[in-house]
């Protein structure tokens, strides 16, 4: 998402009284933030876990584990009928034309349902704990990929984060991996992290090309907008990913593995259904919160919930935590605080006046 560090509801002073959220008292306010922080830490950390246990149990179907990552979109539609935002009499002329934003949609679906399959493999093949903080490393690559396509500064916070990010993952590649899943071999647990990686990686060139959507293209960070985006790149992604069930075979043994699932058949459904759930609730937190608060709010909590998914498995999945792992973690929280520290700094900035940051004394900080 771009890089909107004003809170939405605090923008523009004669749109926020039509605002459907500018008469919330302080209380209720506060009470909005606290549902949609629950629905992100809670959707995502759901979301992998149940993915986990559904390979735990018997299911084997990469393609129907990566479709059920986007099929419950539908269930955005809900904040997007009920709260609108605030439009302009400008705004139409500067909208973009529909071919425009379809060719971005599709795109930015297509890779979405590539990252998702990417992320369906390396859970296949990892435990949760170790798969969530591989993932972590998303921020490296988003600060590399900001700063070549956002023109975003690298600084020393940013810097800091990379490198015992970087390291964080370094000690999982050389883990013993005794935490790895039942029938899962030296290989395919090093085709795991590799895979893995690359999804992350994938991840952050996806938020990158987002951002520079709402830039260039549609102009705009409004919450319908983004709710949009989310919404129809998921319509591609879903689509892409049900071609791919059905030109892969795959969907011949799906009456097979329900059979062959463990937890029996009712759980075999609910897995499917409840993970599907989970990542749009996930996503309904994410954007809430870039329409209540502000995106960098939103991005500090979702970098919160990689590092609460490693500990929620363990409790829930009995993942084995070695210390290799406890040290890759806490060095993973340290990176985090490094990233959430950098954009804590950028938002004092962008709040500043223009005359206070210009008398400020100019410091150098990028490297």
């Amino acid at each position: 998402m771009a890089d909107n560090r004003q809170p939405i509801l605090r923008k523009d002073s004669a749109s926020n009284a039509l605002h459907p959220l500018a008469k919330l008292n302080r209380l209720h306010f506060w009470l909005l933030v606290a549902l949609n922080i629950i629905f992100l830490l809670v959707g995502q950390a759901a979301a992998v876990i149940l993915g986990r246990f559904y390979y735990e149990k018997g299911g084997k179907s990469k393609w129907m584990a990566t479709v059920v990552q986007t099929a419950a979109f539908p269930i955005l539609f809900i904040p997007y009928l009920f709260i609108s935002s605030p439009q302009s009499n400008s705004e139409g002329s500067n909208r973009p034309s529909i071919i425009t934003v379809s060719v971005v949609y599709f795109v930015i679906g297509v890779f979405v349902a590539g990252d998702n399959m990417l992320y369906s493999i390396g859970l296949l093949y990892l435990s949760a704990s170790t798969y969530s903080l591989i993932c972590a490393t998303q921020l490296v690559f988003s600060a590399i990929l900001s700063f070549f396509i956002n023109h975003q500064k690298f600084t020393a916070l940013i810097m800091n984060s990379v490198v015992v990010l970087s390291l964080s993952a370094s000690l999982l590649a050389i883990n013993d991996d005794s935490d790895k899943p039942a029938g899962v071999t030296k290989s395919k647990y090093v085709i795991g992290f590799l895979v893995t990686l690359a999804a992350s990686a994938m991840y952050a060139l996806l938020l990158s090309l987002m951002q520079l959507s709402f830039q260039k293209v549609l102009k705009k960070e409004t919450f319908s907008v983004v709710l949009e985006m989310q919404i129809y790149t998921a319509l591609v992604a879903t689509a892409v990913s049900t071609i791919g069930l059905f030109a892969s075979g795959e969907w011949k043994t799906l009456h097979g593995e329900m059979g062959g699932f463990t937890a029996g058949k009712i759980a075999y459904v609910m897995t499917l259904v409840w993970t599907a759930i989970a990542w749009q609730i996930c996503s309904v937190g994410v954007v809430g919160l870039v329409f209540v608060v502000s995106s960098l709010f939103s991005n500090v909590i979702s970098t919160l919930s990689l590092a609460i998914t490693p500990i929620a498995s363990v409790i829930i999945l009995h993942d084995k935590m070695n210390g290799v792992k406890i040290i890759a973690m806490l060095m993973a929280i340290w990176g985090f605080g490094t990233y959430i520290y950098q954009n804590y700094i950028d938002d004092l900035k962008a709040k500043k006046p223009p005359s206070a940051i210009d008398d400020a004394p100019h410091e150098s900080r990028s490297c």
